[in-house]
């Protein structure tokens, strides 16, 4: 594994970091065959079941960006993919979303029934905040601090106020029409916060200054807002193949989208503007934001 310092192809790079991670994410769950083996392995199914595990390399990305080291990093990195996977199972399930595909794969649901579904959820849900209280009993006062402060920016973007909030609000606009204002603050917590909790935990456990946490929000905000308009064109313009979930759905249900309120070319061009403003935020960084840079770009230029 190369330093935090090394110079790097940061694509390589990335692609160690995800290799890591999908290590990692094996070995912070029980065993399929542990008590009660069923929970467990409707949990894995979800976890395991692939994706791009970008949040949990934005999480790594923002440490190694401040010179952070990976270890003190990984236990938010997979709490992030944790909660993120939790929230597909709920999303997916017939008094949500009402989806029968995700990650290419039937959902949650589909394989164990919708209880099972829901604490599968709940399971990973609790998890993730296990993973990250569980402090090594030879940290530092600094790192429990830093562990507490990454926890409650996570334990936030996770509620009422950032991704449950958002879920709520997006439910509500089925078939009606909202106010551009209205779809970015929708999409700014259900989408952003996640993901700018990935980025300025990450940050906050590599040791990052306030000068350059500020950055890194500016950052989050503009690249968990690009991530969401980017997906309402994958939404309208691919099928399920590409995107290993159903096409369309956001159009059958009548919900607001970028693609809806701004149209297919605006919001394009909007997805760049985001990119570059992310870009923008990172320039006092240098070479260390390189990896956040890249993903920056993964996320707008993606094709699934």
């Amino acid at each position: 594994m190369n330093s935090p310092g090394t110079l790097v192809d940061p694509s390589a790079r990335l692609l160690e970091l995800t290799t890591l991670v999908e290590s990692r994410l094996a070995e912070s769950l029980p065993g399929e065959t542990a008590w009660p083996a069923t929970i467990h392995r409707a949990a894995r199914y979800s976890l395991l079941a692939g994706g791009k595990r970008i949040r949990p390399l934005l999480a790594l990305a923002g440490a190694e960006a401040v010179s952070g080291g990976l270890e003190e990093a990984l236990p938010l990195a997979l709490a992030v993919e944790l909660i993120h996977t939790y929230s597909l199972i709920h999303d997916d399930l017939p008094a949500m979303d009402n989806d029968d595909l995700r990650r290419g794969k039937p959902t949650s649901h589909k394989v164990f029934g919708e209880a099972v579904a829901i604490l599968a959820g709940d399971a990973l849900l609790t998890r993730a905040f296990h993973l990250l209280a569980d402090v090594p009993a030879h940290a530092d006062e600094a790192l429990l601090r830093r562990r507490c402060r990454a926890m409650a920016l996570l334990g936030e973007a996770a509620g009422t106020t950032g991704l449950i909030g958002g879920q709520v609000e997006d439910l509500e606009s089925e078939h009606r029409r909202i106010a551009p204002e209205a779809l970015e603050r929708l999409h700014r917590a259900k989408t952003g916060a996640l993901l700018r909790a990935a980025v300025l935990g990450g940050a906050i456990l590599g040791g990052a200054t306030e000068p350059q946490l500020g950055g890194l929000a500016r950052y989050a905000a503009a690249i968990g807002l690009a991530f969401q308009v980017v997906d309402d064109v994958l939404d309208a313009t691919e099928g399920a193949e590409q995107l290993g979930k159903t096409a369309g759905k956001d159009q059958a249900a009548e919900k607001s989208t970028y693609v809806s309120v701004h149209g297919l070319e605006r919001s394009r061009q909007l997805a760049h503007e985001l990119l570059a403003e992310a870009l923008q935020a990172l320039g006092p960084l240098g070479e260390p934001g390189e990896l956040l840079r890249t993903l920056a770009r993964r996320i707008v230029e993606r094709r699934a």
